[in-house]
Order: structure tokens, then C-alpha cells, then sequence
């Protein structure tokens, strides 16, 4: 049974000119015409650096000790800036976990990740591997290859293992360039000062 209200919406709206559709009917889809399916395993950082991201390599290297950190800054950073950056004392305004990732998943989500970062003039990024208790465990796999991929991305200026709190030897702080825009901003913002 139709209650009064709705029977009055449905000859308000016939009196407006809406019809009712008619119910939609199935059809068989042609072989010739499958829509197209989107990858899941496939994130936009990862289609952002497909093919041979920053010539970051798969080849075998030497395993690192699972209990050691890693660090690395370029020349030019200054000593005080690294030290915050060991100490954890720039907050990640982003973070990427390459856990469950396959090695070479893991290079295009971290190539993707920070030139994506660094696009949003974001600073400090916290990169999670996991940890291992052997040397070729996956944990300490990542943390290997992300010792040798990370200074070879031209936007990394530095990286450190996190603080305990942050995941340890299991994760890693990276410190990122400015953009152009975020050094005329701060460029601006000391002329001022004068």
C-alpha cells in the first residue's frame, strides 16, 4: 500500500515532467568490450615511478648488521640540522611503511613517496622497513637497500635511523630539499627581519 504522501510526491513530480526510468536491463558484456580494471597492488606512487626510478638498482649487495643504525647526509647539511634529524626532533609531517612490499615494490613506493613529499614541500618523511633478527630477513633487506637507494634520489638531503619510539632500527627519519617556493618563502621571511 502506497501511503498518501507518497502518491502525492509522485504526482508532483509527473506534473514537473519527471518520469519514471524504466528498470535497467542486464546485458552480457562482448569479449571485444571488458571494462577496463584497475590494478590494486598498483598505488599513483607507484605508477608516478614506473620504469627505472632514479636508477635505483636491484643488484645484490652486501647485508647490513640488523642491529645497526643507518646514516648518511650529504656535504653542506649543517651538523646541528643532522643532529635533530638523529634526535627526532623534526616532526614527519608523512610517512611510508614498506613492510609487506617485495624489494622491488619497495623502490618505486619510495621513489614515488619522495618526489610526492617534495612536491607538497614537505620536509621530514619517517620510512618504515620493519627490523629482523637475521641479516637476509626482509626487514633488514629493506633497510639495506634503503641505505643505497636513499642518497642516490637527488631530494634526500639526509636520513638516520628513527628513535625507539618511532620504530627504532626499523625505521627511517629523511630529511628532504626545500622547494623552490618554500626557499623564496624563507627567503622572504628573513628579509623581513632586517
Amino acid at each position: 500500500m502506497r501511503s498518501e504522501q507518497e502518491t502525492d510526491f509522485n504526482a508532483l513530480m509527473q506534473a514537473e515532467g519527471v518520469k519514471r526510468s524504466a528498470p535497467a536491463v542486464p546485458t552480457v558484456a562482448s569479449e571485444s568490450r571488458r571494462p577496463l580494471k584497475a590494478d590494486p597492488r598498483k598505488s599513483i606512487r607507484r605508477r608516478l615511478a614506473q620504469g627505472s626510478p632514479e636508477g635505483l638498482t636491484l643488484n645484490p649487495v652486501d647485508w647490513l648488521h640488523p642491529a645497526d643504525p643507518v646514516s648518511w647526509k650529504r656535504d653542506g647539511v649543517q651538523e646541528g640540522v643532522f643532529r635533530n634529524l638523529r634526535l627526532g626532533r623534526y616532526n614527519a609531517d608523512a610517512s611510508l611503511n614498506v613492510q609487506q612490499c617485495t624489494l622491488a615494490e619497495a623502490r618505486d613506493e619510495v621513489a614515488g613517496f619522495v618526489r610526492q613529499s617534495c612536491e607538497f614541500n614537505i620536509r621530514t618523511v619517517l620510512i618504515q622497513h620493519g627490523r629482523s633478527n637475521r641479516a637476509d630477513g626482509p626487514g633488514n633487506q629493506l633497510k639495506t637497500y634503503l641505505n643505497e637507494w636513499l642518497p642516490l634520489l637527488d631530494q634526500v638531503l639526509a636520513f638516520h635511523s628513527a628513535q625507539l619510539h618511532h620504530g627504532g632500527v626499523g625505521a627511517i627519519y629523511v630529511m628532504l630539499r626545500k622547494s623552490e617556493q618554500a626557499r623564496q618563502d624563507n627567503w622572504e621571511k628573513h628579509q623581513k627581519r632586517r
